[in-house]
């Protein structure tokens, strides 16, 4: 069995929140316009500013390099930083690298979503030829859980590689 099948189904579009749905979107959109119009090849600083000037504009909250506690057993052990928070919703890791997005920056990304009990977490790879290639959503399974009514399971697999 593939990696693919066995990972356990994840939400479809249209069971997330619209309102969390339209800002990836428009994030997705903002990162895809930059990459058409930069290409790959510059440091991951110049499309973090890129995004941010663009999600500016298009009157999207965002904050840029946040810092954002860790906690463990409700006390703070550490900070950790990731290329954007959006809408207080979701996090946005950006990369710069040839190599394709593996287990490990997905584990990253999950850990730290559910660190911060946020919905969802983006890993955008401009690197790749073709954006899409470089575009991951990552799913806290605790929240699809609570949209799913279901308990909570220590059960990490809910991610979908085409975001």
């Amino acid at each position: 069995m593939s990696d693919q099948t066995a990972r356990r189904q994840t939400l479809r579009d249209d069971e997330l929140d619209p309102a969390l749905s339209e800002v990836s979107r428009t994030v997705i959109g903002c990162a895809i316009e930059i990459h058409k119009e930069l290409g790959p090849g510059f440091d991951v600083s110049v499309y973090e500013n890129a995004i941010a000037a663009d999600l500016k504009a298009q009157n999207v909250n965002h904050r840029v390099r946040p810092e954002i506690d860790v906690l463990y057993n409700d006390k703070e052990v550490g900070k950790f930083t990731v290329s954007l928070e959006v809408d207080d919703r979701f996090i946005v890791e950006i990369m710069s690298c040839p190599d394709e997005i593996g287990g490990m920056e997905r584990d990253s990304l999950r850990a730290k979503i559910k660190n911060a009990e946020l919905d969802m977490g983006l890993i955008i790879n401009f690197a790749r030829r073709r954006l899409r290639d470089g575009l991951v959503r990552v799913l806290n399974p605790e929240r699809i859980n609570e949209l799913r009514g279901e308990t909570s399971h220590d059960d990490d697999d809910h991610e979908e590689s085409d975001a």
